[in-house]
């Protein structure tokens, strides 16, 4: 994000959705592991009902927006591959600006319904102390009592929706990217464009295939070894890699980077000197 909000080449659209994806990657894993890590201190595994709550808004809002910037920034992959020459007016400031407002709307919408549905629930206490700090809603309905078939149903048609259009846009923008590059006669264009995409579907592999771990070592409550590491990789690690893989893999941010880093340097050592 400093690398990117440094240098004025990089104030484009694309660049523009990579800082948007890193700050939820800081609000998600913000969310989950400080708890997770004062858990492991203190030993307690407590989490209040209201405090279970908001961990769980916070939660869905920042998987949600994730969920839909890596679907605007296929589209955005797509116009700059397949519309070179248009990319910079079709993704102009106002649509940007609509998309990431869209998206934070939805997402707010989407952990707002979750979290009116979770209230709604029932716990015994004793199944209550059982609740660590990282929840989910699987999880939750898991551990609730009474009738929770309508719940089920509700969560799958929400994750359908709000996960399978990111998912269509990404299949959709890339069967296009595909083909137009094929169509490039140029052996270094189409190195260069597959180059370009691998980042982004390198991060859409990560997130989407941890987090089908996670839903689905959850929906299986006997094996809490699988849960753990599969919440571990969900929430902490791929987070971490998504900054490493869009900066090693592009050589202008390495190097704005290494420059942000030596001026810093040189900056400190003046001061002390």
């Amino acid at each position: 994000m400093l690398a990117i909000s440094s240098d004025a080449r990089f104030h484009t659209p694309t660049y523009f959705f990579l800082s948007v994806l890193s700050t939820a990657d800081i609000g998600f894993t913000s969310t989950t592991v400080p708890n997770m890590v004062w858990d492991i201190h203190t030993q307690s595994r407590n989490i209040s009902h209201a405090g279970c709550l908001v961990q769980l808004s916070l939660y869905v809002h920042f998987e949600c927006l994730e969920c839909i910037i890596l679907g605007v920034m296929a589209y955005d992959r797509f116009v700059a591959i397949c519309h070179p020459l248009h990319h910079q007016i079709i993704m102009n400031p106002g649509l940007c600006g609509r998309l990431l407002l869209g998206s934070i709307c939805i997402s707010l919408l989407d952990s707002q319904l979750y979290s009116l549905m979770m209230s709604q629930l029932i716990f015994c206490s004793q199944v209550w102390k059982s609740i660590t700090s990282f929840v989910t809603p699987p999880q939750l309905l898991s551990l609730a009592s009474g009738d929770i078939f309508t719940d089920n149903l509700i969560i799958y048609f929400i994750v359908a929706i709000v996960g399978g259009f990111p998912v269509s846009g990404i299949f959709n923008s890339y069967t296009k990217i595909v083909f137009s590059v094929l169509r490039i006669s140029s052996k270094a264009g189409m190195s260069k464009a597959f180059c370009t995409s691998g980042s982004h579907l390198s991060v859409v592999g990560l997130f989407y295939g941890t987090a089908m771990g996670v839903y689905l070592s959850l929906a299986d409550s006997h094996s809490p070894p699988k849960q753990a590491v599969a919440s571990v990789m969900y929430t902490m690690v791929v987070p971490m890699l998504n900054p490493f893989i869009y900066s090693l893999r592009n050589q202008d941010i390495k190097r704005v980077f290494q420059k942000f880093l030596s001026r810093t340097f040189s900056l400190n050592c003046y001061v002390y000197n």
